[in-house]
């Protein structure tokens, strides 16, 4: 290549008698001209048996993507419709359930979208696109048209994703690595790739209702559709790690039973494995590398890939509704499976390479805000409406109640710097459908000045990770103070209340589908990732974990009760505090992944839920009482909308007489002074007044409750702590104490306001205060 940097771009024979690499020289400053391949004279290479001989009517640009209706004349077939911009000539290619292939070239365009009707063509056709331009890497220039294209608009996909080099669109295995990318590989993909599939819409909807759980009064449950199912032993063998097995009653009564309002699950958009996984003969089991924005992951399906699991995942979705379950989706809109200029050629980079991705100022190589390879530009108008296309999609037809952007930060970036006045955050705004759905955040990514906790506008939530670390460090006893933990339990006001949002644009969680599951957090102190293949290089080393004395599972005597007092600490400060709390699968009932912090290539027990820990059986006890406790917390929340708060807290009475709606106490059962936020202690006392809740129910009545106080000690010595006198209350009742092994009938002790109570080492105390002259009050939700 150095020797020659004057040779023209030219194609050379294949040693198999196919054509050889294009290969792409820049002479001087600018790129030299190429060579751009003819487009066919025909668009027909050969005919599919059932498909009729006719041409390709003109059809509409709108919408986008492959819908089946009744076309002119009355004939049934099929509209494509894809935004190309650059392109010089686009193919559909249809295929045959024996793999033939039959090309019709689309001839007409309008505002850069390819556009036609093809009578006769139903749902479960497969299909795909070949498109025509030049291939000029050094300018950005990637067509391909020797690979086949999935169909940004697909709604459903049939066939997985391997990555052989014929997948490529350079030569990947080129000797001069460097320049690898710009050599054109001319092998033919179609063999090696899925395929498009046109799918029947029609679904019935109307007995569907919502649930629309209000924000405050939520609790998420986060979830893998096939890890959750893959072992549930009530769910039919066929059924398991599919939308059918999650819709399974085996698998709702449990989300009954715990009481969760929502499922938040891991990606469900078709999505493929990475290079280096399949390599190492694993998969990317999280799923967030997707290639398919409208289709439904079709390997979770069980009845079938030929558009079956669109209908599929409508019924899962339908299930969940009538059990009072929203779904949630965790949408990856900031990267695709495609990865660096290095990667696969899957379906954008071939359609319009510089038109759906960001470039650096030198065009060959993308600008990588999610350290996937390649980030999406969202501030391309067809990008953008894209994306909002496809949250409508799932919105309006398949039923979704919300969404969790993955890296979302990257999404509101302009051109180069995170924006909250960006394209994608502004039209997300004035949407008359996704506005009114639930919207999370993760609100960073790995670009400069990426981390915005607290920064998004009023109509997000975010996923909070300064709770988790205050709340982790808070248990591990690595806080010296107790003003971070001071926030976080009261709604992190110093993140939200600034811009008129409210506590619940804090999705509060401990652990995640990233890191350590929360029985590890309590056994490991360091991340055991070996089984990833990476030499334990992956995953974060900052786990803020405590192994309890021992690294990795033991049945010491003194290091197991200990533990499982800091899992239910950790559920009771979760479950307890203000904000929306979000569970992990499993986390109710001690699921381990053996110290692996980094599951997300672990399609197997390691990833899987186990389900064998709530049988009745050596080894196991503790873990149903975990789960009724759990149970029992979550119950309580809802009862209680002082510990629902729709405000923040302001420390002033609501009423004249009442009490401060929040007050903090030293273990003294005195307020807390400027002075004890200071000072080193391991013990935070919390009062939560019922009767000073500045909100009004749907008549317009004031909205009572019990008042609470929670106390939280995280030292390893047993502690006195004397309980607020009056006013504050007559006595106190305690409702949970996880110094507690079994809770399942509640504790029934009971202690006169300014007497004592004796906390034992790293536990946590809920105690309902009997008001003074008062034997309660009764909550109205």
């Amino acid at each position: 290549m150095s020797e020659a940097p004057q040779q023209e771009a030219q194609e050379a024979d294949g040693t198999d008698g196919r054509p050889g690499p294009v290969i792409a020289l820049r002479a001087g400053a600018g790129p030299r001209p190429l060579r751009v391949e003819a487009v066919p004279d025909t668009a027909r290479v050969h005919a599919v048996p059932g498909v009729p001989e006719v041409e390709v009517w003109p059809g509409r640009p709108q919408p986008l993507g492959a819908r089946f209706h009744i076309g002119p004349d009355g004939l049934p077939g099929t509209n494509f419709a894809m935004w190309a911009g650059g392109a010089e000539a686009v193919e559909l290619c249809l295929f045959d359930d024996e793999g033939q292939e039959t090309r019709r070239l689309l001839t007409d365009q309008t505002h850069q979208i390819w556009h036609g009707f093809v009578p006769g063509i139903r749902p479960g056709q497969r299909y795909g696109y070949r498109v025509h331009g030049r291939w000029d890497p050094w300018t950005g220039a990637r067509w391909n048209p020797a690979k086949l294209l999935l169909d940004p608009y697909a709604r459903a996909v049939d066939g997985e994703f391997a990555l052989p080099p014929e997948v490529y669109a350079h030569v990947r295995d080129w000797p001069e690595p460097e320049v690898a990318d710009t050599v054109r590989d001319n092998r033919d993909s179609a063999p090696f790739v899925p395929k498009g599939v046109v799918v029947d819409d029609r679904y019935d909807w109307s007995e569907d209702r919502r649930p629309k759980t209000p924000w405050a009064d939520s609790v998420i449950y986060e979830m893998n559709v096939r890890g959750f199912t893959k072992t549930h032993p009530g769910i039919p063998e066929e059924l398991r790690g599919t939308y059918a097995g999650l819709a399974h009653p085996a698998a709702v009564e449990h989300l009954v039973r715990l009481g969760v309002t929502a499922v938040e699950l891991l990606p469900v958009h078709q999505f493929a494995s990475e290079d280096h996984l399949q390599r190492r003969g694993l998969a990317n089991y999280w799923g967030y590398n997707s290639i398919g924005y409208f289709a439904p992951h079709a390997a979770y399906a069980a009845s079938g890939t030929r558009g079956q699991q669109v209908g599929e995942f409508k019924r899962m979705v339908r299930g969940l509704h009538d059990a009072g379950i929203e779904v949630i989706l965790d949408v990856v809109y900031n990267h695709t499976a495609e990865g660096s200029e290095l990667g696969p050629t899957l379906s954008l980079r071939g359609i319009d390479n510089r038109g759906y991705y960001r470039v650096q100022d030198d065009p060959r190589r993308y600008a990588d805000y999610t350290g996937c390879g390649n980030t999406l530009a969202v501030v391309q108008p067809h990008v953008l409406r894209l994306i909002t296309d496809s949250l409508r999609y799932w919105v309006t037809e398949m039923g979704v109640d919300g969404f969790r952007f993955d890296l979302a930060a990257a999404l509101a970036r302009s051109m180069h710097d995170v924006d909250m006045l960006s394209p994608f955050l502004a039209v997300i705004a004035q949407d008359p459908v996704l506005s009114r759905v639930k919207l999370i955040a993760e609100p960073w990514d790995i670009g400069s000045g990426g981390y915005q906790v607290g920064a998004f506008p009023p109509l997000w939530t975010e996923w909070n990770d300064r709770y988790r670390d205050a709340v982790r460090d808070f248990w591990r006893g690595a806080h010296p103070d107790v003003r971070d933990l001071g926030y976080r339990l009261s709604g992190s006001s110093d993140l939200y209340a600034h811009n008129g949002r409210r506590p619940y644009a804090s999705v509060n969680f401990i652990t995640a589908h990233d890191g350590f599951t929360l029985r590890d957090l309590v056994t490991y102190e360091r991340k055991h990732n070996e089984a990833n293949g990476e030499d334990n290089r992956d995953g974060t080393n900052d786990n803020r974990s405590w192994n309890c004395g021992y690294e990795g599972e033991t049945s010491d005597p003194a290091v197991v009760p200990l533990r499982r007092r800091q899992l239910r600490n950790l559920l009771g400060t979760l479950l307890l505090s203000t904000g929306v709390p979000m569970l992990v699968a499993g986390d109710e009932m001690g699921r381990t992944q053996g110290g692996n912090n980094n599951a997300y290539c672990q399609d197997n027990p390691i990833g899987w839920v186990d389900w064998s820990l709530l049988e009745d059986r050596p080894g196991n006890e503790g873990w149903r009482s975990l789960f009724d406790l759990t149970s029992r917390l979550i119950s309580l929340r809802r009862r209680h909308p002082v510990l629902r708060r729709h405000a923040f807290f302001s420390g002033r009475p609501q009423h004249p007489g009442g009490l401060r709606d929040l007050a903090w106490f030293n273990t003294r059962g005195r307020e807390m002074t400027e002075e004890d936020w200071y000072a080193p202690t391991a013990t935070l006392g919390m009062f939560l007044s019922g009767r000073d809740i500045p909100r009004r129910d749907r008549k317009g009545r004031p909205v009572v409750d019990d008042s609470f106080l929670l106390v939280l000690h995280s030292s390893s010595q047993p502690m006195r702590f004397t309980l607020p006198g009056r006013p504050w209350a007559k006595e106190y009742e305690v409702v949970v104490d996880t110094a507690l092994e079994d809770q399942s009938d509640g504790p029934e002790a009971r202690y006169p306001a300014g007497g004592c109570v004796t906390l034992r080492g790293r536990s946590l105390m809920l105690m309902r205060a009997v008001p003074v002259g008062r034997a309660g009050v009764v909550a109205v939700p």
